[in-house]
């Protein structure tokens, strides 16, 4: 009989099989890091890689066990069965398993005939003694042991007789769960269930599964897999692995404790999920994609003034859960698709009640669209929708600066070096100010000479840094001559907002989104317009 907290495992292989990612490179130190994330966020287990395989996770496991106090997870150590002709307590990889001191040891088995004979060039029946031999050993070192089958999908649609041969040797010799890879992630749905099921019936086994996303099924693959009596499921965060990656951890177990009913995770740990899904994202220093399912910052972003509508009389009219029970939240965005509905709840969103004023909401909805017909884009800038916002609650624009004028100079030397200088004049508290700046570029060097001149009487521009800057050019009847639409993103280390501009050329544009970039950095310091 399971214990009650082992009849589901989610079990994590970020550490592992989704560090083989194009472009991911984890140190020792990340690897600690996200160990600690997903312990918090309550997986059954962590499979931190492949120790004696490679310096790093070696070192990975003696940290892990003399620096982490785990809550929730156990450790796992990943390696493969013994090698042909050599008995498992001879074989050095088997060995280091043990050396690991991780309670837990996945072993990957051959399971398609083809690769058995092709890849480990042995026989049929030497690769089932093979995986006896190696979980049997293991076993007897006091480890708990998870067997997986390579190919087993691919394997099965090949010689389904041999495949489950596999299936049953590792389970007789002592595997508390077989888990059937699709390793080519080549397999939908339906294949994956029927096949599951008839393997299940037949060979008595626990039944795991870990799923590929090649055909883009792995999450619908992995439950399809649960519907048919597998109980135990291996992700990844955010879905990262190799090609395509795996079944994204996250919108797995949310389906699960969501809309399966079982509790799978610690009591508050779903709450914290779109929190830790950034945080391991920053981790591997890939930026978080918006549009992930529950945990993307598009997950609950409404657009259309049709749905704004809805979401006003009830929010679960267009959202299939509440945001906040998985950490997230519910945004508006603002286009040219807003009606009255969208302003009156983005409003509400900033702290301003504009439903009893539709003369106001009016003449806002009406300058969000003429500005997005110029090629203003406000779902992706906030903060300059607020300024336009307070603009019109106001009747008249207050800021904290009024320009004059600015000019900037590339000049470009014989050395083939290049300077960047720009000039601004400003008028302040009464003030005419005159700055410069040099910078790496026209308009650093703007940025530079703006803030320069502006931080003897606002200090608190000091705090504000500028994180990121996109330019894009809008359609027009000429390339050089087309619209320009720039991005800027600016952070006073505990907020990040982002402010649009646009004009026929880059500098003029890059102007605009940040006069209202430190606009609205003055602003949230609690600082008072005054011109």
């Amino acid at each position: 009989m399971l214990a009650p907290d082992d009849n589901f495992h989610i079990f994590d292989t970020t550490l592992r099989d989704g560090a083989q990612r194009e472009g991911i490179n984890l140190t020792v130190a990340d690897k600690m890091t996200i160990a600690r994330h997903l312990d918090e966020f309550g997986v059954g287990f962590i499979e931190g890689g492949w120790p004696g395989a490679n310096p790093r996770d070696t070192e990975f496991f003696e940290r892990a066990r003399a620096e982490i106090d785990f809550r929730h997870a156990q450790l796992v150590a990943f390696g493969a069965t013994r090698k042909a002709g050599v008995r498992a307590a001879d074989d050095a990889q088997v060995k280091a398993l043990v050396d690991s001191g991780a309670p837990v040891v996945t072993i990957v088995a051959k399971s398609h005939d083809r690769h058995v004979e092709l890849a480990l060039r042995t026989s049929l029946e030497e690769n089932l003694e093979m995986v006896r031999d190696t979980v049997a050993y293991l076993r007897e070192q006091g480890r708990r042991v998870f067997v997986d089958c390579e190919h087993f999908f691919d394997g099965y649609l090949a010689n389904a007789g041999y495949a489950k041969q596999v299936v049953r040797a590792a389970h007789e010799a002592g595997a508390d769960v077989v888990v059937l890879c699709d390793t080519n992630g080549g397999m939908l749905p339906a294949q994956i269930q029927a096949v599951v099921r008839t393997v299940l019936a037949d060979t008595g086994a626990r039944l795991g599964i870990h799923a590929q996303d090649d055909t883009g099924c792995a999450v619908a693959n992995t439950l399809a897999a649960v519907d048919a009596g597998a109980s135990h499921v291996q992700c990844t965060a955010n879905g990262y692995g190799e090609r395509v990656g795996n079944a994204n951890l996250f919108p797995v177990t949310a389906a699960l404790q969501l809309k399966y009913g079982k509790q799978v995770l610690p009591e508050g740990a779903l709450e914290e999920m779109t929190r830790i899904s950034h945080a391991i994202a920053e981790v591997v220093n890939l930026v978080p994609s918006t549009h992930q399912p529950y945990v993307g910052t598009s997950a609950f972003a409404h657009k259309a003034g049709l749905h704004a509508s809805a979401i006003k009389v009830d929010p679960d009219l267009y959202q299939h859960i509440q945001p906040e029970l998985v950490g997230n939240t519910m945004r508006m965005l603002v286009s040219d698709m807003a009606g009255r509905a969208s302003v009156e709840l983005k409003g509400k969103e900033l702290g301003y009640d504009l439903e009893g004023d539709r003369e106001l909401v009016g003449r806002i909805v009406e300058r969000v669209k003429e500005q997005e017909l110029k090629g203003f884009t406000y779902e992706a800038a906030d903060a300059s929708f607020e300024l336009l916002l307070r603009d019109e609650v106001h009747g008249r624009v207050r800021r904290f600066f009024r320009l004059e004028s600015w000019r900037t100079i590339v000049e470009q030397r014989p050395d083939g070096d290049q300077a960047n200088e720009a000039t601004v004049k400003l008028w302040a508290k009464g003030e005419r100010i005159v700055a410069t700046g040099e910078g790496n570029g026209p308009v650093n060097a703007l940025d530079r000479a703006l803030r320069s001149g502006l931080e003897r009487l606002h200090p608190e521009l000091a705090r504000l840094s500028l994180v990121d800057y996109k330019v894009r050019i809008l359609e027009g009847g000429h390339g050089t001559d087309s619209t320009t639409r720039v991005l800027v993103s600016m952070s006073d280390g505990g907020a990040e907002w982002s402010t649009v501009g646009v004009a026929d050329n880059i500098i003029s544009a890059s102007w605009q989104a940040l006069d209202d970039a430190y606009t609205y950095g003055l602003l949230r310091a609690g600082v008072e317009p005054h011109e």
